[in-house]
């Protein structure tokens, strides 16, 4: 039998198929039929999205967590709790998706971004204060792939400067910080429940606090400035503009269920990918997540540097060499950082008024999103290649994928 790489005829490490994710048990059913058998899928008027918020706060030992639609409106939730003046600056990073984004242009505030540490993709603390301004009002940390940022510099410039810090924690459910989950260490955190999250039901989102003056506001935003609090059945008022971010009774029972195993799944993930990330040391051309002893990893996705003028091959070249070796492999996540596609390199937004970026309640500098301003973060989306990673591998699956990264990047140095 051939021994060379699998595209050019050799056996590949693998020709059984990776396991799927599992995701929905018996359980998730169960909580469905329960909450059909209310006569009603409206949260104020059943019982799952109250218990879920109840069971979510209390896994995070925080006062108040405010479910929503998705990680995008939990985020805006977050903005909108701290209720920023229109024409302020959120600094954030540009590797995520544009659900980290929006939030700010629907808030009336200027996205700023910041760039990222190469071996993290997380925002560079020195990066980020380096854009501080006296416009500035918060920062929306990004915790990218699961492995939390260097939170204690974050909250440092926050308190240094009076900024509010939001963290986005969509890739890092139960997650932890020098022995703190995060999302519980900045003013507000936010988190996807869509599909591809630790803790999913599809779409969703929920935002969490311990600050009364942030949660109370939370519980109005979601619902157009209307108090659904759980004694309150009827409205009591609009007491501001909020848009509707009401979550389903569907969606809570499929979290309720969901819950119950969260801890588990993270936990099994972060063995996989820790175990992974050992086997890859010293691999030519190839770089794993940079690992930190007093950070947890949760890995929503298994994150590869690949070096094209050390292997001799682009990205996503390499991505194409795993599958044939019966890994799953693919290509750079959103291929580029957020400020080069259209809605912000062109600031596309309300008509042809491209509001906020020159609403006339903003003076100074016009605002410019160009190629080359964060480096590191266009040469990390250059060399990304990620490995789809899940609760539902064993030993087996690491060791093939480790195999077949050695065997790839090996035959290409030799």
């Amino acid at each position: 039998m051939p021994d060379g790489l699998a595209a050019d005829g050799g056996t590949p490490v693998r020709r059984e198929p990776f396991p799927s994710r599992p995701k929905f048990t018996l359980s998730d059913a169960r909580h469905l039929l329960e909450a059909l058998n209310q006569g009603t899928l409206f949260f104020p008027s059943g019982s799952k999205v109250y218990d879920f918020q109840r069971r979510f706060s209390s896994l995070y030992a925080v006062k108040y967590a405010t479910a929503s639609t998705s990680g995008t409106s939990a985020i805006h939730v977050a903005v909108g709790a701290i209720n920023p003046d229109p024409g302020a600056e959120i600094i954030t990073t540009p590797v995520s998706d544009m659900g980290t984004v929006a939030p700010i242009l629907l808030s009336n505030c200027v996205p700023v971004f910041a760039d990222v540490e190469l071996d993290t993709f997380n925002l560079d603390p020195n990066d980020v204060e380096a854009r501080v301004t006296d416009r500035t009002a918060a920062i929306i940390v990004v915790h990218c792939w699961g492995q939390p940022a260097n939170m204690s510099r974050f909250l440092e410039l926050g308190r240094r400067h009076n900024l509010a810090i939001i963290e986005d924690c969509s890739q890092a459910h139960v997650t932890r910080y020098r022995g703190e989950l995060v999302g519980t260490l900045g003013d507000l955190g936010a988190f996807s429940l869509q599909d591809s999250k630790h803790l999913q039901c599809g779409d969703g989102g929920v935002t969490i606090t311990d600050r009364d003056e942030y949660g109370e506001r939370m519980e109005l935003y979601v619902d157009k400035g209307c108090d659904w609090t759980e004694d309150r059945k009827y409205r009591l008022r609009y007491a501001f503009l909020g848009p509707c971010y009401r979550m389903t009774e569907l969606q809570g029972a499929v979290l309720c269920a969901q819950l119950d195993t969260l801890e588990e799944r993270v936990r099994r993930r972060q063995e996989l990918g820790d175990s992974l990330v050992r086997m890859l040391d010293a691999v030519p051309g190839v770089f794993p997540p940079r690992r930190f002893a007093d950070r947890e990893h949760s890995y929503w996705q298994f994150p590869l540097r690949v070096d094209a003028d050390a292997l001799g091959v682009m990205p996503a070249r390499f991505a194409e060499l795993l599958q044939a070796e019966g890994i799953p492999a693919g290509g750079s996540w959103i291929g580029k950082p957020l400020y080069l596609f259209e809605a912000l390199a062109e600031q596309i937004t309300y008509g042809s008024s491209h509001c906020p970026f020159n609403c006339p309640v903003r003076d100074g500098d016009p605002v410019e999103y160009y190629e080359g301003m964060c480096p590191n973060a266009e040469l990390g989306l250059k060399q990304l290649v990620t490995i789809g990673l899940h609760e539902g591998w064993t030993e087996r699956e690491v060791q093939d994928t480790a195999a077949a990264i050695h065997k790839v990047a090996e035959t290409l140095t030799s």
